[in-house]
């Protein structure tokens, strides 16, 4: 078997691998022991970066798309070809059983083969004229050099999704990886270098979050701005780019309702949701967060979750067995234990969990709430974590006023046989994405984003590329 070695993490700016400022220690969230470290930038570090990325934004806009196109999709076969070693370091470092690490790595490589076949189609057009001898044409041309700020729970999707985008489109990229996951995040980075992507199109800098987005987001080079990660910090940085007027593209929290109707088929529906709640325990933004299950199905889906939830396996996720592994770090497990705890003292019923695992390592046992009042911090805070509180429901009306209760409208599920009732869900819910009768989110050629406050924006599909694009019109008349 491939044993991985974890490396320590270098910045990389303006095609060279270097040292920076300071340097933190990464920990195996399986085992809370030190695997590596990452370096940190300072402002040094920022300024060659943004001049880096200025420089090369003048000459890669300028590569046609079609060579653009053929460098990405050299970089998404090497990141196949490395795809094992990688899962097996982001498994190290974030702690998500194996077999998700190698679906994340392999679903980037067809994000990227996505991007670069949308590169090749940012089409403009030709507009009819009022008046004879006047041609009206629009161009879509690259924004500018990208601010990029990306999260530990998907160290490679979320950087894949921004970094294609951009590249794609002709644009030059600082990305700002999570220092909780660096290296796998830094490997995505590597497969574009040795493809031969040129030197300053790519930056890759790690550091404190809020220092590095506050000296780079208000900077004159930088021309767009590009988010994931929770909504107070999102509102912050989309603030601070409004008052430079930069674009920004946004992708916060959510907390999605499941909701299994009355005729839903419920073993199908038992056995979508209790894989789909532990993946990566919990801690996804369109995680399935709060269940609200018809009256007179609730007791039979009760029973059937709880039993498939006791069966779900917890452990390292180098482990081929595991089904869910630690959560990434010491304040989740505390942030659980508390929602738990919370609910419990407002009267919900802990039907199974709701306890710490060992003393090594940050693990969380898979939990099943049920009786929850809406008052439990757990019903209005995103819990990103293997908590699931499950309620009734008896009326549409009332259904429909909790889902769209709270500010969250990120991504919405619901289980049903009927079509009229799909219908009226994915009608009357407020959520950018809503899946019914399974869990189809994600694909790089689908959207993939939210309203309210779960952000701006999308980072899939042919919507991807609008934010990384200016519209130009050109008017003229043939004199």
């Amino acid at each position: 078997m491939l044993t991985a070695t974890y490396p320590d993490v270098s910045l990389f700016i303006d095609g060279t691998w270097r040292t920076g400022a300071r340097s933190e220690p990464v920990l195996n969230p399986a085992t809370g022991e030190t695997i590596g470290t990452v370096a940190h930038a300072g402002t040094a570090d920022l300024d060659e970066a943004l001049d880096a990325a200025e420089r090369a934004f003048r000459s890669w806009s300028r590569v046609s798309p079609h060579e653009r196109y053929k460098l990405m999709r050299k970089a998404a076969e090497l990141l196949r070809e490395r795809h094992e070693n990688i899962s097996r370091i982001m498994t190290m470092e974030q702690g998500k059983p194996i077999a998700e690490a190698r679906i994340e790595t392999l679903a980037a490589a067809d994000i990227i083969d996505w991007m670069a076949e949308e590169g090749r189609r940012q089409y403009g057009r030709l507009i009819p004229a009022r008046a004879e001898g006047v041609q009206q044409i629009v161009h879509r041309e690259p924004v500018g050099p990208v601010a990029a700020f990306t999260p530990w729970n998907f160290p490679i999707n979320q950087a894949v999704r921004k970094v294609s985008a951009a590249i794609a489109a002709g644009c030059s990229v600082i990305l700002k990886g999570p220092e909780e996951t660096p290296a796998s995040c830094a490997a995505l980075i590597k497969c574009y270098e040795d493809a031969g992507l040129p030197a300053g199109v790519v930056n890759l800098v790690f550091g404190v979050p809020a220092e590095i987005s506050n000296y780079l987001i208000p900077h004159p080079v930088i021309r767009k701005v590009t988010f994931t990660g929770s909504t107070p910090v999102g509102k912050q940085l989309a603030a601070l780019a409004g008052a430079h007027m930069k674009r920004v593209t946004m992708e916060l929290g959510g907390h999605a309702p499941a909701v299994v109707f009355e005729d839903a088929d419920l073993d199908h529906a038992i056995k979508l949701l209790s894989s789909a709640k532990f993946r990566n325990a919990g801690q996804v933004c369109v995680s399935p967060t709060r269940f609200l299950v018809h009256e007179n199905v609730y007791e039979r889906f009760v029973d059937g979750f709880t039993e498939a939830v006791k069966k779900v396996k917890v452990g390292n996720g180098l482990d081929e067995s595991v089904r869910m592994g630690p959560l990434a770090n010491s304040r989740r497990v505390d942030a659980m234990e508390a929602l738990t705890a919370d609910a419990v003292q407002q009267g919900a019923t802990l039907l199974t969990g709701g306890n710490r695992i060992g003393n090594n390592g940050y693990f969380f046992e898979p939990t099943v709430l049920t009786g929850v009042p809406l008052s439990a911090r757990i019903m209005n805070e995103e819990p990103f974590g293997p908590v699931v509180p499950i309620a009734s429901f008896s009326s549409s009306e009332a259904l429909f006023a909790e889902a769209n209760r709270l500010p969250w409208g990120l991504a919405a599920y619901a289980y049903t046989r009927s079509g009229t009732t799909a219908d009226e869900f994915s009608r009357r819910v407020e959520s950018g994405m809503i899946s019914i009768n399974h869990h189809g989110l994600a694909l790089p050629e689908v959207p993939f984003g939210g309203v309210k406050d779960s952000g701006y924006g999308s980072e899939g599909g042919t919507e991807a590329m609008d934010a990384y694009v200016n519209t130009k019109f050109v008017t003229q008349y043939a004199v």
